[in-house]
């Protein structure tokens, strides 16, 4: 992974250097012959191309060199330093390329001595260095741009891989935390040899083929969610007598929203866990639903007939909370409160969000 996306980085690079400079010089070809034709505009071509030679020298130098090992290392002083110690080099190397290579082929004027051309800091700082600076600016200021795109489409990527994972646990340990208080409730039916083990572990296994298909997908419909729930009702109503346990159940869906998969769920499965899995007298669960193009309200409330603030400490409540600030960010509510020995959770969601 990281070598191919090493090679899409370096393919980047040679195509946008390819064009840069290639528009760079043509630009200053078509300037030129603005104003000059003949004989001159190819002694001036020349000069241009010999001048556009170390531009590209110069710019992926302190690009890719200076820029890398000392600007970004926070070295400004060094940074500094060597860029003016470059500039005056590869501003030398240009004239002397001039001097002896280009100028030999359409002049006769005896050449500068090494000297000279080492010597005359006014001449290279406006014929030579100039150039350099403001071909290698504008290609440097480009690739800053690009560099700042990337790390910002890389720091987005990240993000979203890091919030994957973390949904990712923390479904994890919402599956086991649920298997448990449902394995132990076919246990407890199995220990008397109850008709209706049969009957659990087929419902059991509706819920099964729903965590692990639909509760691996970002979305379901909250028909879906409720339906399973349905399952799950029908799962724990068989190791009560309905002198122990009431359900009511109010749905009210105006609009096909969406939810993540096992939202409800939980809440439900809590209700149960502490509501009839701790009272000794009937507990009393109700849920409520309504849906409409604006948003989903879940509630649902049971009895709690002991002194305990686990409820509110618990794995599932918890679990939900993270994933509605992963999923919805503060587009949500989620409200948990005891009023004498009712215990209520209500949760609002936007009716689409992604």
């Amino acid at each position: 992974m990281m070598k191919t996306t090493a090679l899409i980085y370096n393919r980047q690079n040679i195509y946008f250097q390819l064009f840069f400079w290639t528009a760079l010089f043509l630009f200053g070809i078509a300037r030129t012959y603005d104003d000059y034709h003949g004989e001159i505009f190819k002694q001036l071509m020349i000069y241009n191309l010999c001048h556009w030679i170390f531009q590209v020298l110069a710019a992926n130098f302190i690009y890719f060199f200076l820029m890398r090992h000392f600007f970004d290392q926070k070295k400004y002083i060094k940074f500094i330093l060597y860029l003016i110690l470059s500039l005056y080099f590869i501003s030398v190397a240009n004239r002397i390329f001039i001097v002896d290579f280009a100028e030999p082929f359409f002049t006769n004027e005896p050449k500068n001595s090494l000297f000279s051309i080492f010597t005359d800091i006014g001449y290279l700082l406006f014929h030579y260095t100039f150039p350099i600076i403001s071909g290698a600016f504008i290609f440097i200021s480009m690739m800053f741009f690009m560099r700042y795109k990337d790390e910002k489409e890389n720091t987005i990527q990240l993000q979203k891989e890091k919030t994957e994972l973390e949904l990712k646990s923390l479904k994890s340990q919402l599956h086991p935390h649920f298997l448990f208080n449902t394995l132990n409730n076919i246990y407890s039916l199995s220990l008397i040899h109850s008709d209706k083990t049969s009957q659990s572990i087929s419902q059991l296994s509706d819920i099964l083929d729903y965590i692990l298909y639909k509760g691996q997908k970002k979305w379901v419909s909250v028909t879906e969610e409720m339906n399973i729930i349905d399952d799950y009702i029908a799962l724990e109503s068989l190791r009560y007598t309905h002198e122990r346990l009431k359900v009511t159940r109010n749905t009210s869906i105006k609009s096909a929203n969406f939810i993540p998969p096992l939202l409800y769920l939980t809440l439900v499965e809590n209700a149960f866990k502490h509501g009839a899995g701790k009272n000794l007298e009937q507990t009393e669960i109700k849920i409520e639903l309504e849906t409409t193009p604006q948003h989903s309200v879940f509630r649902i409330q049971n009895t709690c007939n002991y002194i305990s603030d686990h409820n509110e400490k618990g794995i599932g409540l918890k679990n939900i909370n993270q994933q509605l600030e992963h999923y919805y960010q503060e587009r949500f509510t989620f409200i948990i409160s005891r009023e004498n020995n009712i215990f209520n959770v209500e949760i609002t969601t936007p009716s689409q969000y992604d």
